[in-house]
């Protein structure tokens, strides 16, 4: 387990409990009681820490290496055997840093969508950290309106710290890609469901969120920009990440006051890698909730509900 700066007093009372257990089977003495008050003292800790969060320690956290990436949800939450990995965007390139494919969930067919990061420095080279080309984006694309042509509703999952900002990925049209992704998302007739699994930031995240039902994780963000980037261009510097995380109000809790999400999926204490399972179940049975409440909605109704749900973000003024 990786431990991020503000979890080193977790580490250091799990590594004395860990020490307290050893002493004991290797003495042979019964030192249970100490063990359990160390025990008792790391729930104490974790919910001290974790229930006072910044909003720079949950961004932190969403990008903790340990958390679990799309591929992990697919196969935490679908059917045995059922993916199917579909590739290519049909006219220029696979990219691996946005993966999809048709999948059952308890025996319901759904098209899932998602970012998708490395595990090592290799993979994370090749899926450019979760950030997509344009070649992603028009994939997801294609594969969303596959979903639509057979009534499939749509899983996205979006963990991405942005679009990537190579020369090439502008060359083939990366701001076209992401706003044709959004304008064909909001006429699509299937429902869809977004995840905000780790990072959501800017067009990047927005190229596969447009759904009906926009959800997430307790510990991840979402916004326009990174924290580093409001900081660099406001203050040109990043040390000022804290008060520009603070300022962008990008917490599930903020973005859920401001009714810019639907809801909020728990984690357990201390995110989501700490036990996937339990995210895994608490994911799942929101798409089936979702997917049975939108089977009454016909077409048009599907429509009018995610362009209405965007169309009310936001105040104007005349």
């Amino acid at each position: 387990m990786e431990y991020l700066d503000f979890e080193l007093p977790i580490k250091e009372l799990e590594e004395k409990y860990q020490t307290c257990s050893m002493v004991g089977q290797d003495a042979e003495i019964n030192m249970k009681l100490a063990c359990s008050q160390i025990k008792d003292k790391i729930a104490k800790k974790k919910k001290e820490i974790y229930g006072n969060l910044t909003p720079w320690q949950t961004v932190q956290l969403s990008r903790h290496p340990d958390r679990p990436y799309t591929l992990d949800y697919i196969e935490g939450i679908a059917d045995p055997d059922s993916f199917i990995e579909l590739h290519g965007d049909r006219s220029f390139a696979d990219d691996p840093a946005m993966v999809g494919g048709l999948a059952k969930i308890d025996g319901h067919r759904v098209m899932i969508v998602g970012t998708q990061k490395g595990r090592n420095t290799k993979e994370r080279q090749k899926r450019r950290f979760g950030m997509s080309n344009p070649e992603g984006y028009r994939k997801a694309l294609r594969l969303m309106r596959l979903a639509e042509k057979f009534s499939i509703p749509v899983v996205t999952f979006v963990d991405t710290p942005g679009a990537f900002p190579g020369i090439d990925a502008e060359e083939r049209g990366q701001g076209e890609a992401i706003a044709r992704n959004i304008f064909e998302m909001m006429l699509m007739k299937t429902p869809i469901f977004s995840y905000v699994i780790g990072e959501g930031a800017s067009g990047g995240a927005l190229g596969i969120g447009a759904g009906n039902k926009v959800y997430m994780l307790q510990y991840t963000w979402y916004s326009v920009i990174s924290p580093e980037s409001c900081s660099s261009i406001l203050w040109r510097s990043w040390e000022y990440k804290e008060a520009a995380a603070s300022a962008l109000k990008l917490t599930p809790k903020d973005m859920l006051k401001n009714k810019l999400i639907d809801g909020i999926i728990e984690e357990p204490l201390g995110g989501a890698h700490y036990n996937p399972k339990v995210v895994f179940e608490n994911v799942k049975d929101s798409i089936l909730q979702n997917i049975k409440a939108f089977k009454k909605f016909s077409e048009g109704e599907i429509i009018q509900q995610r362009q209405e749900k965007f169309v009310a973000m936001g105040k104007f003024k005349g």
